[in-house]
């Protein structure tokens, strides 16, 4: 076979353009620090890279979704420390209000402090977070969620709750609905409520009670209707079961001061001198709001207090209300403790977060980043070849038959 000059030059530029072509792209490895610069230099490194890399941005995109959860409920813990302080002060003014030594005047001083007590806790449940939106306004964060009326604060809201992708598998909740913290409180003692009469005009003053047989309790309502001997003033009582039909009365009780009295489950006591008449009820608890608690209790305190008869209405007023008052702070704390929890779930989350994106970084490293001794030890390697071949290529391509005449 004849190598023709045409053949031979094409063969050496060929040649020279393949190692400058290597050479170019060790120096493009080099400067970037990629192995892997195009799909094709390695395509399976370079379909997992971009799985990997997939994967980094999703993860970067929970840390950003978990420091935005984490500003929400924080703020919400916040306002609900400030509900618990407003709360406490409350019940502060409750205990104060049953000194026996307080006299109507300063009884309307607490009234007036439990009216700046309501519209600062008005103020809070309408609290606006940073981007605008009501904090407890469940879905409908766009308008106030509680609003005042003439009956009273209704909540206008929902009982949606916000949820935020924080993890592969796990989406948080980042507010509680106004429903749950400001409107969950259940009355009584938890089971039942007992309450005198509005009307009653003795002193009898009703305990709260406690439930004396579980299995006893199934949402009756009972009635105690009093009575007085008029020779001899022994007081008496009998007691209507609402789930009986027809409403048939017990036979009459004798009534002692302050001794248990059990019906259907229920104990409790009535201290104090029941008049002709009087009546007490004993209701299955229910749910409300603290608003219509301070309404109550502002009612109960704006009603004069002298004379035996009055200070036992106002005793069992503000029994019912510290009742409420405490439940409605049992209630903020339950929420505040699942606020804690979220808050403490995320940062374990940040932390395996953390872990997760540095092996993902190392993994995508070892998938498409250099070796740099084995790089510069290439580069070294193609640049003496390079100039080899140059060298080499010059020498050969200079030579013609006249170089061999001279000789």
């Amino acid at each position: 076979m004849r190598i023709s000059t045409s053949m031979m030059y094409d063969m050496g530029v060929s040649r020279l353009t393949d190692l400058q072509s290597s050479l170019v792209k060790t120096q493009q490895q080099i400067s970037t620090g990629k192995r892997v610069l195009t799909p094709s230099d390695d395509p399976v490194a370079a379909a997992a890279a971009l799985g990997v890399s997939q994967a980094i941005s999703m993860n970067d995109q929970y840390t950003v979704n978990r420091n935005n959860a984490k500003s929400a409920l924080s703020q919400e813990e916040s306002n609900l420390s400030s509900v618990t302080t407003l709360l406490q002060n409350i019940k502060t003014a409750v205990v104060a209000a049953g000194n026996a030594a307080y006299d109507d005047t300063q009884r309307q001083d607490l009234v007036t402090q439990l009216r700046n007590n309501y519209d600062e806790l008005l103020a809070i449940a309408n609290t606006k977070d940073a981007q605008g939106n009501y904090l407890f306004g469940g879905y409908q964060n766009g308008s106030a969620p509680f609003v005042q009326t003439a009956s009273g604060v209704s909540y206008v809201g929902d009982q949606g709750q916000r949820l935020l992708q924080v993890g592969a598998a796990r989406q948080m909740a980042v507010n509680d609905s106004g429903s749950s913290v400001f409107e969950n409180n259940v009355t009584g003692n938890g089971r039942f409520v007992t309450a005198a009469a509005a009307g009653n005009t003795g002193t009898g003053i009703i305990s709260a009670g406690s439930v004396a047989d579980p299995s006893q309790l199934n949402g009756q309502t009972y009635t105690l209707d009093f009575s007085v001997d008029a020779t001899t003033g022994a007081i008496s009582y009998t007691y209507t079961d609402s789930s009986v039909v027809p409403l048939t009365p017990s036979a009459p009780q004798p009534f002692v001061d302050g001794q248990s009295i059990t019906i259907g489950g229920t104990q409790f006591a009535i201290s104090g001198t029941p008049a002709d008449g009087d009546q007490f009820t004993v209701t299955p608890s229910t749910k409300q709001s603290v608003f219509d608690t301070l309404d109550d209790l502002i009612t109960t305190l704006s009603q004069p207090g002298s004379g035996s008869v009055n200070q036992a209405k106002l005793a069992n007023g503000l029994s019912a209300a510290s009742l409420n008052i405490d439940s409605a702070l049992n209630n903020v704390s339950a929420v505040r403790a699942s606020v804690g929890s979220r808050l403490a779930e995320l940062d374990d989350l940040d932390s395996a977060g953390s872990d997760l994106g540095i092996q993902y970084t190392q993994t995508l490293s070892d998938l498409q980043d250099i070796d740099a001794t084995e790089a510069y030890s290439s580069l070294t390697q193609q640049q003496y070849t390079l100039q080899a071949a140059q060298q080499s290529f010059i020498t050969i391509s200079g030579l013609t038959l006249f170089n061999y005449l001279d000789t």
